[in-house]
């Protein structure tokens, strides 16, 4: 009987091993580039900046200012809406519901569509709408709205912890944080933190399927913030996310200039990114330009597609 070919089938094992190491060296030096690239973008900014970048596909990721803390804002939104659609997923609320918010509800000075259509007025509507006013339209009164319909921020922050995402934190409504430059700070969280939730957010591990498909709608659907991850991308690339915008202090420092969200690359693959700029001299129009420039580079650089 013939022996087998020892040399060969070590041949063998020796190329695929050295196969693997070329293509783990290769994707590190493409991360590499890819930081290199976002660490000359962030170097323009008078300000922090932290980015975090998950293909989706793989799990690889690059992390840059990693234990960087930043005010979410608005990006806190998001998950508020997790942790309300979740209790629908529970039977323990109804997007048929009625909400009903009295005049008192809806406070001047703020971003609300839903004060600007109903003025002065008591007012019912459903939860669906009232998520839809907070998530797609950022309305800050209909976002406390949902937080009292949650008993407070500090039961969003039990849900969050609940998922085992940690470096976050939500203790202040809308409201609170207009009162004040630096309540804004005690919403925040670190860009791996909320890409973690990105993660487990596509990887549909948060939400039933109908839920799911609901927030996904909603945050493609989004009216702020479009000139940030989606501002240099190709017109028509697949993009959910959820901006989050800080007021500027006596200083002249805008809190926080935020995007984050989900991409479909040319491929057919996603990747979730995180883009936070805060404490910042510059202008808006600035920082969100290099929010776009660096989510460009994402979606070009050889370490994804």
């Amino acid at each position: 009987m013939q022996q087998p070919d020892t040399t060969t089938k070590q041949s063998k094992l020796t190329l695929t091993v050295f196969l693997a190491v070329v293509s783990i060296a290769t994707t590190s030096a493409q991360r590499n580039d890819l930081h290199k690239t976002i660490h000359e973008l962030a170097a323009q900014v008078d300000g922090q900046v932290g980015v975090a970048i998950m293909n989706l596909s793989t799990n690889d990721t690059l992390i840059y200012n990693a234990n960087g803390v930043f005010a979410m804002q608005s990006v806190y939104k998001f998950p508020l809406a997790l942790a309300v659609l979740k209790k629908v997923d529970q039977k323990k609320l109804s997007l048929n519901q009625k909400i009903k918010i009295t005049k008192q509800d809806l406070h001047p000075n703020t971003l609300s569509p839903l004060r600007d259509k109903y003025p002065d007025q008591n007012i019912e509507i459903t939860l669906l709408e009232l998520l839809h006013y907070t998530v797609v339209e950022s309305d800050n009164n209909a976002c406390d709205v949902l937080f009292g319909l949650l008993k407070g921020p500090r039961n969003v922050q039990k849900y969050v912890e609940s998922v085992d995402v940690k470096e976050m934190k939500i203790e202040a409504t809308e409201e609170e944080m207009s009162k004040d430059w630096y309540v804004q700070f005690t919403n925040w969280s670190k860009p791996r933190a909320m890409l973690r939730l990105l993660e487990l957010f596509y990887k549909k591990k948060l939400l039933s399927t109908s839920s799911y498909e609901i927030l996904w709608k909603m945050m493609a659907e989004t009216s702020r913030g479009n000139n940030r991850i989606k501002g240099l991308l190709p017109e028509g690339t697949e993009v959910i996310h959820r901006p989050g915008t800080g007021p500027t202090n006596n200083e002249g420092k805008i809190g926080a200039v935020n995007d984050v969200g989900i991409v479909k690359l040319p491929n057919g693959k996603y990747f979730a990114i995180v883009v936070y700029a805060g404490r910042s001299t510059n202008d808006l129009a600035m920082l969100e330009k290099i929010i776009a420039e660096i989510t460009l580079a994402a979606y070009k650089s050889d370490w994804l597609n």
